[in-house]
């Protein structure tokens, strides 16, 4: 699973460089500079000008900050097509191979993001399969609510001062605004699904 991840993420990386590129081009479009952006993400200007100038894109939970406050779907950074305001699905149906994938050697811990239902506008809830190697633990806050079952391997689990194992078939549910992350533990990557609530619709 996780070398095949590696493979589909080749085969779109085409998407990949149009991010940092629709980040900048809808800043623009709002009238936004890269320190209003700064302020209202908390995140520096010097990093998000290196997003918008990067063909590695950040990790999912920055990104999630970047569309809050542009106040845009995240499908519209992550898919290929055009999302419609105007024409907003009752239901989104995504077969196995339209999952849109981050590859891990493009985020700062290895990570690896499947982004779900990137075709529904106007969601409160964003699902994910994340699948996450041994490297160092990443470190997250975020407004919101988080909710994480593990699929396969064994996880460790990081929140606030404490420290949890997560075998296959435990599952999580926690207040996202805390810092929390984690790694896998033994030889084998850790696949989840992780469903982030935001309390304003992205």
């Amino acid at each position: 699973m996780f070398t095949f991840c590696i493979l589909l993420i080749e085969l779109t990386g085409v998407m990949r460089h149009l991010i940092g590129h629709k980040i900048r081009e809808l800043r623009k479009k709002k009238r936004l500079t890269l320190q209003k952006l700064a302020e209202l993400t908390g995140l520096t200007k010097g990093y998000l000008s290196r997003i918008e100038n990067s063909a590695k894109p950040p990790p999912i939970y920055t990104l999630s900050r970047i569309c809050s406050a542009l106040e845009i779907d995240m499908g519209i950074l992550l898919s290929d097509n055009k999302v419609s305001y105007l024409e907003i699905p009752e239901i989104v149906l995504n077969k196995a191979d339209e999952h849109i994938i981050t590859n891990g050697r493009g985020t700062p811990y290895g990570y690896i993001y499947e982004a779900l239902a990137v075709n529904k506008p106007g969601k409160n809830m964003v699902p994910f399969l994340v699948t996450v190697g041994p490297k160092k633990r990443g470190l997250f806050q975020h407004e919101g609510e988080e909710f994480i079952y593990v699929l396969e391997g064994e996880l460790e689990f990081y929140f606030k001062d404490q420290t949890f194992v997560l075998k296959k078939g435990d599952s999580v549910y926690f207040d996202s605004m805390f810092p929390h992350g984690g790694r896998s533990l033994g030889k084998s990557p850790a696949k989840m699904l992780v469903v982030i609530y935001s309390y304003k619709r992205i």
